[in-house]
């Protein structure tokens, strides 16, 4: 669009720009390090990007300037913060030995997979997709590996009862031991490495290494010091501009406006992400574009299963199923506020092994959908939810008992001819 400015990128991230979602699968040693890297030195130079590897510590907006740590200062017309989400920060004693991990940046995959040792035992802890790609990952690499998470099953605030059931079953084909109603109360040591954990419960365990994805946090330290108005987040408005001129956020440090509730809410999506980044770039480009915030979407694997999570699609209602959860200062990184605004609705559903259907459906739309195993159907009910497709004409269809959800859809998208 601007064809004569300059962009700066600043990262204090010494790899720069590279896929955070794609450390699951190098954990697993599926994905070789390079192909963590979309762009090449190249394709900023097309772009007329410059990286400058540093740390903004101050921002001047009536000067328009940002300082960095080294003491250089540099000029803006305009600012983007995209600082992202950071993980919560185990707060035991013993959270400070050596091979005790986080996996927030390819950093910490590489001093991980440093300490993982074939034959070796791992402990993990946390309650989300994180949690499972470490646990995973390191079950990949031959390590015995036992995982602790607070609540009485896996996921609760997003998965139902059978969907939890699937992932821990399939995590214990793996050879990943749960534990439930768990939470770590101390790591042991000797010599300032990891020995093991005592639990809450008295139990103890062996471990040389211990992973912790307990949620993350939007970083917003630098946007306080500012002045710009934040919640959790940094509040932003549909052109994802924050409180103060020319100055944006986007990506897991931004919380915007959720057209159905109207409430600033956290996503800590890829997607939303890089479209936040697209409509903040415009906006800083003089094209003045609002954020179509799409229905939440996460595609990952869990347990070797592919699972799609799409628009509203649960909402914790009773106190076994709030234990456990992390306080709303944070959420699970891979996870959407969105998927918990959930209206008056009915829930469908089919198929109780491995390939699953759940439907959140209201009284003209389907309001969400959690689609595990066979994945024909995603790309359709994404497009469905989405765009708030009426489904009148199939709604008592849907809710029939022992309704065959899948070829009733697969009919209504053939029939509306949706693309």
């Amino acid at each position: 669009m601007d064809d004569q400015g300059e962009i700066l990128v600043i990262s204090d991230d010494p790899y720069g720009y590279y896929s955070r979602p794609g450390l699951a699968y190098y954990l697993t040693g599926e994905l070789e390090e390079q192909l963590l890297f979309p762009y090449q030195k190249e394709d900023f130079l097309r772009l007329r990007a410059r990286f400058i590897r540093g740390q903004v510590v101050k921002v001047y907006p009536e000067e328009k300037q940002a300082a960095l740590e080294d003491g250089t200062f540099i000029r803006y017309d305009k600012l983007l913060i995209a600082t992202g989400a950071q993980a919560v920060p185990l707060r035991i004693p013993g959270a400070d030995l050596h091979g005790v991990h986080k996996l927030d940046h390819l950093t910490d995959a590489r001093a991980m997979l440093g300490n993982a040792r074939r034959g070796g035992t791992a402990i993990v802890t946390g309650g989300g997709i994180t949690a499972v790609e470490i646990a995973e990952g390191l079950a990949a690499r031959g390590m015995k590996v036992h995982y602790v998470m607070r609540s009485h099953r896996y996921w609760p605030s997003v998965l139902d009862e059978a969907e939890s059931e699937i992932v821990e079953s399939l995590l214990a084909r793996e050879n990943i031991q749960i534990y439930r109603k768990s939470e770590l109360a101390e790591i042991v040591g000797r010599n300032g490495r990891v020995a093991g954990a005592r639990l809450a419960d008295g139990r103890t365990l062996r471990a040389e290494l211990i992973a912790f994805a307990i949620g993350v946090t939007p970083r917003i330290a630098l946007a306080q010091q500012i002045g710009l108005r934040c919640e959790r987040g940094i509040l932003v408005n549909e052109c994802m501009e924050t409180s103060l001129a020319d100055i944006y956020a986007a990506g897991d440090v931004a919380q915007v406006i959720d057209p159905a509730s109207g409430k600033h809410l956290l996503d800590s999506l890829w997607g939303p992400a890089l479209e936040q980044g697209r409509t903040a770039g415009l906006n800083m480009a003089g094209r003045k574009t609002p954020y179509q915030k799409p229905a939440a979407l996460n595609i990952t694997r869990l347990a070797g299963l592919t699972v799609t999570i799409i628009g509203a699609v649960s909402l914790p209602s009773t106190p076994s199923d709030l234990k456990g959860e992390q306080d709303l200062l944070s959420i699970a990184r891979g996870d959407s506020e969105t998927w918990r605004q959930l209206p008056d609705c009915i829930i469908a559903q089919s198929g109780f092994d491995v390939n699953r259907l759940r439907l959140v459906i209201g009284e003209k739309h389907i309001l969400g959908a959690v689609v595990m195993g066979d994945q024909k159907l995603s790309a359709s009910l994404q497009k469905i939810i989405h765009r708030k497709v009426e489904i009148t004409s199939i709604r008592e269809h849907l809710l029939a008992p022992h309704a065959p959800l899948a070829d009733v859809l697969v009919q209504f998208v053939h029939r509306t001819q949706i693309s």
